[in-house]
């Protein structure tokens, strides 16, 4: 909600949610299930796309893939208030809360999902396990947004996340597909991983817009003030996080769309412990914030940050390790086709759970005054 998070930040009482919204913003949903209609069948009906698409790749990632990242991601990190970043990292509460739900029960969360539901499918089960263990440093920061989400203490956990899964990420892939199965006396997986690709597609993706957003709030202030720049300059820019995210779409399931729809069985299974992931993940960390005493607006970033996956990184490694015909490379392909419209649905469970179970919290967004 472009509008509603550049002028209105952490959900003031005076904002109604939807009464000013756009008409991109009011439709999100429609606009996102369109986009990625419109990527599948871009994706069936034009030959060779799938390979134009993937030729040019910037860390393990097509770079009109790339491009609509970085545009979704730097609207979002300029509106970051960077002045307020160290009081929100000496929260420990919310600290150790998400590491303990990105690290730990998240992989094993997914683990024991993937084992249950596809117990006689190796590759999408071990598809699923290398998207439980890429924790999510790019789309997150639009949902946390769109929820009117605490933004500094979104950037702190992302840049947390990502710190996390260029040193734990193939530790805890040895340790799930190998050490744990073999300790359970289930089938084990060898597989290597690139340290080296994970490193730049952190860097890359986080990085860049990190620093662009930090120099240009910062550049933005000390030429013009913050007023201005909170006021006049996000307002106009912020469209560009949600273009950028519908361009992402598109061309994420062009670049997939065959796979995907060639494959609807498989599809379905590997959809099921997707979505039972998404649920369970979102439902417990929702309500964990609420227990040990944090805002509204924290816990709806605390459930997102948990909630979600880094679907770029684990493609590119199940195509990189396993190959782009592999079963595990199709797992990590269904993953965004469940996490996109799942987690836009979960926007507004929590917009409405925080009416509900967050009374005279003045982080919580006012709902839309509807006339009678």
């Amino acid at each position: 909600m472009s509008d509603l998070v550049a002028e209105n930040p952490q959900g003031a009482p005076d904002a109604p949610v939807l009464a000013r919204l756009s008409v991109l913003d009011r439709f999100l949903p429609v606009w996102i299930i369109a986009a990625m209609a419109l990527g599948l069948l871009l994706g069936r009906l034009i030959p060779g796309l799938d390979d134009a698409l993937s030729a040019v790749e910037v860390g393990s990632v097509s770079l009109p893939i790339a491009v609509g990242l970085l545009l979704m991601m730097y609207p979002v990190l300029a509106k970051v208030r960077y002045s307020e970043t160290a009081r929100i990292a000496a929260d420990r509460r919310l600290m150790i809360s998400s590491l303990v739900l990105n690290w730990l029960i998240g992989p094993a969360l997914m683990f024991a999902l993937a084992w249950l539901l596809l117990p006689d499918q190796p590759e999408y089960r071990t598809g699923l396990v290398i998207v439980g263990l890429a924790r999510c440093i790019a789309m997150v920061l639009i949902w946390n947004d769109l929820s009117c989400g605490d933004r500094e203490a979104a950037a702190v956990l992302v840049a947390i996340n990502s710190l996390f899964q260029i040193v734990a990420f193939a530790a805890l892939g040895w340790f799930y597909l190998q050490v744990l199965p073999g300790w359970l006396g289930l089938e084990t997986t060898s597989a290597d991983f690139s340290v080296g690709a994970i490193v730049i597609s952190v860097l890359v993706f986080l990085g860049i817009p990190l620093v662009a957003g930090f120099a240009t709030r910062t550049l933005g202030e000390r030429a013009r003030g913050r007023a201005w720049y909170e006021e006049r300059f996000l307002p106009r820019i912020g469209p560009v996080a949600l273009y950028g995210l519908l361009f992402t779409i598109v061309m994420l399931f062009a670049l997939q769309g065959d796979a995907i729809t060639s494959q609807p069985g498989d599809v379905a299974r590997i959809a099921l412990p997707l979505l039972a992931y998404f649920l369970i993940m979102f439902a417990g960390s929702f309500a964990l914030g609420r227990a040990i005493g944090l805002s509204y607006a924290k816990t709806s970033t605390l459930s997102f940050t948990a909630t979600g996956n880094n679907f770029e990184l684990a493609i590119a490694v199940c195509i990189g390790t396993f190959g782009v015909t592999s079963g595990q490379a199709l797992a990590g392909v269904v993953g965004p086709l469940i996490e996109v419209p799942v987690l836009v649905a979960l926007v507004y469970v929590a917009l409405w759970a925080g009416r509900r179970f967050f009374p005279g919290d003045p982080t919580v967004p006012t709902p839309t005054v509807r006339n009678r």
